[in-house]
């Protein structure tokens, strides 16, 4: 089915992708196979020769992860998409299926640290060269570019402390200079910011968190051209297998439908909780896009709809106090994972950053103090006296 395009965002993450078996379901069906069957021998030639459409193979393609892409594609305003079984399968494939010896690729500092890894370390060991720099600084991208650079990669907001990158006016540099800019939108969600209305070319999302936002299924998507992603992405995918299984897909297909209604309701809560937390006097200092006190909130307001679910601080008194109230939290809980309904929270200095240099962390504002929180659906009342609760046992 076709969505009217003149069907809002929340109606088109209803009834986009549907494709409705010949029994009539309501739900979309699970295509839980992984091959497919031929009427005849001369429609499979056909297949594998692109002159039909249709499935072959769950690797190549399948009905139940091509309704999502269509749904993600619909929300992202994408020409086409392809899914991967993880967020990281999906920056690794989009990095692999464009890049080759000799390229270059500028990326924000600022990174989750396993795609830090794929840019700084991985990539190099094929012969693509990588430059970090201050994603805030524009004259750095500038001053960043090589000959050979053919890719820009940012996240932005940044994990973990959410530094803002003005997203149109590194697409500018990148475009300027014959590149192709990618922008991770995990911590923003497609409900928030539309990298590619702002002149991204690809923009790269870990379903796992926000988009499932139940703590899952994993799954990554990448959407972008219609020529990216058919001529470049797709063989790769096809070839090398990060492909996301049905099941999973299916899951993600059914979350969009509440997606909108969800992120709305964590921004409002982390609302709240950012402004009890710049008030507590155990806390040196609160990030979040949504405030004023955010050093970039002009460009968070210019390219943001909200600020998201996200909140970083830093408590006083290091390491010891960030463990003793991480640790004191009855309704946050500790974990790695975010964009799930329940309040998470991390360390990430000792856990998701924690392969970086003392330098490094350093250069992104990562203190031992500082903790990062994904803010889930639970009753504000509660959540606020929970974190009330953890804060007075520091003193």
């Amino acid at each position: 089915m076709t969505a009217k395009k003149t069907w809002q965002t929340q109606t088109r993450m209803v009834h986009e992708g549907g494709a409705r078996s010949p029994f009539g379901e309501t739900a979309e069906a699970l295509y839980l196979t992984s091959g497919f069957v031929y009427e005849n021998a001369e429609q499979a030639e056909a297949r594998f020769k692109e002159e039909e459409d249709g499935f072959m193979y769950s690797r190549f393609g399948n009905p139940t992860v091509r309704a999502f892409e269509e749904r993600m594609m619909a929300l992202e305003g994408a020409e086409d998409a392809r899914a991967t079984a993880t967020g990281m399968a999906a920056v690794t494939a989009c990095m692999m299926s464009q890049l080759e010896a000799g390229d270059h690729i500028v990326a924000a500092r600022a990174l989750f640290g396993s795609c830090r890894y794929v840019v700084e370390t991985l990539m190099p060991r094929f012969g693509v060269a990588c430059t970090l720099v201050d994603g805030r600084d524009l004259d750095a991208w500038k001053a960043a570019l090589r000959p050979e650079t053919k890719l820009l990669f940012l996240e932005t907001p940044s994990n973990p402390v959410l530094e803002i990158i003005d997203i149109q006016a590194v697409a500018d540099i990148a475009h300027n200079h014959g590149a192709r800019l990618v922008v991770d939108n995990v911590f923003a969600t497609p409900v928030l910011q539309k990298p590619l209305a702002l002149g991204a070319d690809i923009t790269i999302y870990s379903a796992t968190k926000h988009i499932d936002g139940q703590g899952r299924c994993l799954g990554g998507v990448v959407l972008g051209s219609a020529d990216y992603i058919k001529n470049e992405l797709a063989n790769f995918i096809r070839q090398t297998g990060p492909s996301m299984a049905p099941f999973n897909a299916w899951v993600m297909l059914k979350a969009l439908e509440t997606l909108a209604l969800r992120v709305e309701a964590h921004c409002d809560n982390a609302e709240k909780l950012t402004a009890m937390l710049l008030a507590h006097k155990n806390i040196e200092r609160v990030y979040y896009p949504g405030d004023a006190s955010h050093p970039q909130f002009d460009l968070a307001q210019k390219q943001m709809r909200r600020g998201s679910n996200l909140i970083a601080f830093d408590v006083k008194g290091g390491k010891q106090a960030a463990f003793k109230l991480a640790n004191a939290l009855d309704i946050a809980l500790i974990s790695n994972n975010l964009g799930d309904a329940k309040t998470l929270i991390t360390h990430p200095s000792t856990t998701t950053h924690s392969k970086l240099a003392d330098a490094a962390k350093a250069e992104l504002s990562i203190t031992p103090g500082t903790l990062r929180v994904s803010v889930g659906l639970e009753d504000s009342d509660d959540l606020l006296k929970d974190f009330e609760q953890g804060l007075a046992k520091l003193g």
